[in-house]
C-alpha cells in the first residue's frame, strides 16, 4: 500500500532572500513618496505661519495705522511698556505678538520697575512660538544665545526666528541708542541719530519705521512684507551665526530682517541678495532671503496674501516686489 507524505510548510532561504529583496525595492520607492507628503506638510504649515504673521500686522495696521516698526537696533529687546511704532525699541515681531494671541510673552515685564524688568525681559527672550520657527528647517525650542541687549539679561536659552521682515534695498546695521535710553526717551544718546525717515528707506520696515499704506505707492498686494531667511544648516541650532545669534524680539538686525537686489542697479545682478535653498559655505552674516525648502521660499505680501517663489526668480523682479515705491507694477505671472 503506498503512503502519501505532504510536502514540509516554509519557505527556502532563495525564497527568503526573493521576497527581502523585494521587500526593500518596496521601501525604496515608497520612502521618496512619504518623505514628498511630508514636506509638501510642512511647507503649508510653513506658509500658514506667514499668513499669520501677514494677518498680525493687518490687524496692527487698523489699530495704529501703519505696519509694525523695525526697532531700534540689535542690542535692544522689546518692552512693554513703550508701546508701538517709534518708541518701542523691540522688533516688528515683538509688536506682533499681541495680534497672535501671545499677550503672555509681550506682556511678562509690563509696569514692572526697571531693577526687576531687566530680568523677567531676558526671560521673554527665551520664549519662543511655532509660529515663529519653519518646521522645514527646525524645531520649536530654546537656542544658544550669544548677542546680549542693553535693557535684558542673558537668558540661558533664546528664541529664534526663520522669518524676516522686508526691509528694501538700504541696510544700516546699529546697536541703536545707548543703554539707558526707555528711561530718557527721547533725549537719548549714542547711536540714536541718524534714524532713516521714510523716505530714505524703500522697504517694508527699517529701524524706528511707521510704514503707512499711503506711502506704500506700488500697492499692498505688490510689495513683500516679511519672508523665510537664509541660513546655512550648520548653524540650525547652534545659535551662532552671525545673522542668527539673538531672540525673536530684537530690534532691527539681520536675525530678523534682510533685503532684497537693488532694480537699480547697472547689472540687476546682487549675488549677496539671491534668494538660496539652505546650503553650508559661506559667510554666517547674510542679507539673503532663502528657506531649507526644495520648492522656493515664502513671502507674504502686505495686504496679507502669501505665495512661493522660485529660487531662480528674476533678480530685478525680485528687488521691485521688495521695494514698495518704485511704482512698477509687476504682472504675477512673472512671479
Amino acid at each position: 500500500m503506498a503512503i502519501s507524505r505532504r510536502k514540509a510548510g516554509g519557505f527556502t532561504l532563495v525564497e527568503l532572500l526573493v521576497v527581502i529583496t523585494i521587500i526593500g525595492i518596496l521601501v525604496g520607492l515608497l520612502l521618496p513618496a512619504v518623505q514628498g507628503v511630508r514636506e509638501a506638510a510642512r511647507l503649508v504649515s510653513c506658509k500658514n505661519n506667514l499668513y499669520q504673521l501677514g494677518d498680525a500686522a493687518q490687524q496692527h495696521l487698523a489699530k495704529y495705522l501703519f505696519l509694525p516698526s523695525g526697532g531700534w537696533g540689535y542690542m535692544w529687546t522689546g518692552d512693554p511698556d513703550m508701546g508701538y511704532g517709534k518708541r518701542q525699541p523691540g522688533g516688528w515681531l515683538y509688536s506682533s505678538l499681541s495680534f497672535l494671541g501671545l499677550d503672555t510673552i509681550h506682556d511678562l515685564a509690563q509696569g514692572q520697575p526697571s531693577s526687576t524688568k531687566f530680568n523677567t525681559l531676558g526671560q521673554m527672550r527665551a520664549m519662543g512660538s511655532a509660529i515663529f520657527v519653519c518646521p522645514t528647517r527646525r524645531k520649536v525650542m530654546g537656542y544658544p544665545p550669544t548677542e546680549s541687549s542693553y535693557n535684558a539679561n542673558q537668558p540661558i536659552t533664546s528664541s529664534k526666528t526663520d522669518y524676516a521682515a522686508n526691509a528694501g534695498t538700504l541696510m544700516e546695521l546699529d546697536s541703536g541708542p545707548s543703554s539707558g535710553c526707555t528711561t530718557s526717551y527721547p533725549n537719548c544718546s549714542g547711536g540714536w541719530n541718524p534714524f532713516p525717515p521714510v523716505a530714505n528707506f524703500d522697504g517694508a520696515i527699517a529701524r524706528r519705521s511707521e510704514v503707512m499704506p499711503a506711502q506704500i505707492i506700488d500697492g499692498m498686494q505688490q510689495t513683500i512684507y516679511a519672508g523665510e531667511k537664509f541660513l546655512q544648516p550648520g548653524y540650525y541650532y547652534t545659535g551662532t551665526a552671525g545673522s542668527d545669534n539673538n531672540s525673536a524680539y530684537e530690534g532691527y538686525d539681520w536675525d530678523t530682517e534682510r533685503w532684497v537686489p537693488n532694480p537699480q542697479a547697472a547689472d540687476g545682478n546682487d549675488a549677496a541678495r539671491q534668494p538660496l535653498r539652505d546650503v553650508p559655505g559661506g559667510s554666517d552674516c547674510q542679507e539673503r532671503f532663502g528657506s531649507a525648502h526644495y520648492a522656493g521660499f515664502n513671502v507674504v505680501f502686505c495686504d496679507g496674501s502669501a505665495r512661493l517663489l522660485s529660487f531662480s526668480i528674476d533678480l530685478r523682479t525680485f528687488g521691485r516686489l521688495g521695494v514698495r515705491n518704485d511704482r512698477l507694477v509687476i504682472d504675477p505671472s512673472k512671479y
